[in-house]
């Protein structure tokens, strides 16, 4: 047997078990606490559990990490898609896939360019959902009656804000204080943002007006509570015009977007939200100057229009001069115009006189009598002819009335056959046996009842002349008549 055949047979033997748990001394020993720069990868939020799973990649090697529920709650920097950071925690081993992974402990941006891109990442998302649209921009009041600030309540920016509203114009501030940095600083400005909102209008604690977000200048990582995405959605969401005033003129954070307005400054954002009560004063009482002159001018103004226009106007004098003479023309007319008038109503008037004497009445009234009867007697010879006319047309009329009568028919020796209900009966084959008929001649009526006794003849025979005086037999049976 060989060297390294002796030295394989010696060699012990390992458990599974026993070899992951060795390995994982190993690994642990070597490597108890490290720092590892990489790209998160695989990230999709926390597990059901509470803990989180993905990797660490860079251009050439992945490592698997975990970070325990305790752990994830307490981070400052949460994980996300495609960050690039800086991880702290304990290299071990999973025997469960034979792997190797870091529990992480604590989370880091690996520089400002990690912050940056991360940054640029979020705006990009945010803004796809519309949240920076201008469109959702509210105006702020021109002077509103409450002014809710979310700060911190004992920093400087609060002591600034307050004394610039009390130079331009006082107004009644609420305060919501809240960390403007660390690891909680973000979920409150949230929770101030929406607090403010759902104040009821008329509840004991006035509604803002307006609310300005502030903070003071700081480092990147210092200002990225205000980046945060529960913060912009807060802010996007606020029914109540909001004012960012985070940092200074040159720094930018995530709220800038989401808020209606953004101030460089807090004390810009106090100059923002109300006016200067001074110059407010002298413009109100300049308006009120130029309302007490603007009707004394109109005033004056007119009075000289009118002076203007009255001296454009004639005379009294001027404008009767016409009419006054003309009336003088005509009161000398007057009396004139009044004789002539009666002397020609006077010759009319006896000239009716004349026409209307005993003499020339009775004259007038011995023609209209001749008239009268000159018109009476045409009238009496119209009314004869007329007479004659009618009467001729009239016996005319009977005579044909008399000719086409059925009677005339009858008389020549037809008769007329109805049924029982005095309908003419044209045809034997409407006849049944035994209906009543009734048979009308020119001398009168005759009630039958048809029969098959009878016999049919072709051509009937001749009645025998009845004698006078003497009734018509009642005759049963069909019976045809022929003169």
């Amino acid at each position: 047997m060989t060297d390294d055949a002796e030295v394989r047979a010696n060699a012990p033997e390992w458990s599974v078990s026993e070899l992951s748990a060795a390995l994982r001394r190993t690994v642990e020993d070597a490597y108890g606490h490290v720092r590892v720069r990489g790209e998160i990868s695989g990230y999709r939020g926390p597990h059901s559990s509470g803990h989180a799973y993905f990797s660490l990649k860079d251009a050439g090697a992945r490592l698997d990490a975990v970070i325990w529920k305790g752990t994830f709650q307490r981070l400052r920097l949460k994980p996300e898609e495609g960050l690039e950071v800086v991880a702290t925690g304990k290299l071990t081993t999973y025997p469960g896939k034979s792997g190797y992974q870091i529990v992480i402990e604590s989370l880091e941006f690996a520089g400002a360019g990690a912050i940056m891109a991360m940054l640029d990442e979020r705006k990009r998302r945010l803004a796809a959902e519309g949240l920076f649209d201008p469109a959702r921009k509210q105006e702020l009041p021109f002077l509103p009656r409450v002014i809710g600030v979310v700060t911190s309540p004992t920093g400087a920016v609060i002591r600034d804000i307050l004394h610039r509203l009390n130079d331009r114009f006082p107004r009644r501030v609420l305060v919501w204080p809240v960390r403007v940095q660390g690891e909680t600083s973000a979920a409150e400005v949230a929770a101030a943002i929406r607090g403010f909102n759902d104040l009821p209008e008329g509840g004991p604690i006035p509604r803002p007006d307006v609310i300005v977000v502030a903070r003071g200048g700081g480092a990147l990582e210092d200002l990225l509570g205000f980046s945060d995405e529960a913060v912009v959605r807060a802010a996007a969401e606020s029914m109540i015009p909001l004012v960012s005033a985070v940092g200074h003129e040159t720094d930018v954070t995530l709220i800038d977007f989401a808020a209606d307005v953004r101030a460089p400054t807090p004390t810009a954002a106090a100059e923002m939200v109300v006016p200067v009560r001074t110059d407010l004063i002298a413009t109100v009482e300049d308006l009120g100057a130029r309302l007490i002159a603007a009707p004394l001018r109109l005033l004056d103004r007119r009075r000289a229009d009118l002076r203007g226009l009255a001296r454009l106007l004639p005379a009294a004098e001027t404008l009767l001069a016409q009419p006054r003479q003309r009336l003088d023309l005509a009161a000398e007319r007057l009396p004139r115009a009044l004789r002539a008038n009666a002397s020609a109503h006077r010759l009319q008037l006896a000239a009716v006189q004349a026409r209307l004497s005993p003499e020339a009445l009775r004259t007038r009234l011995a023609r209209a009598g001749e008239r009268l009867e000159v018109l009476d007697g045409r009238m009496r010879r119209a009314l004869e002819v007329q007479k004659e006319r009618r009467t001729a047309r009239l016996a005319s009329l009977s005579q044909l009335l008399k000719v086409l009568s059925y009677k005339e028919v009858l008389g020549r020796g037809f008769a007329l056959v109805r049924d029982a209900g005095g309908h003419a009966v044209r045809r034997a084959a409407d006849i049944a046996d035994g209906a009543a008929l009734n048979l009308e001649f020119a001398d009168g009526r005759v009630a039958v009842h048809a029969g098959e006794g009878a016999p049919a003849l072709d051509t009937p025979p001749r009645a025998a002349p009845r004698p006078a005086g003497r009734k018509p037999k009642k005759v049963e049976g069909p019976t045809l008549f022929d003169p």
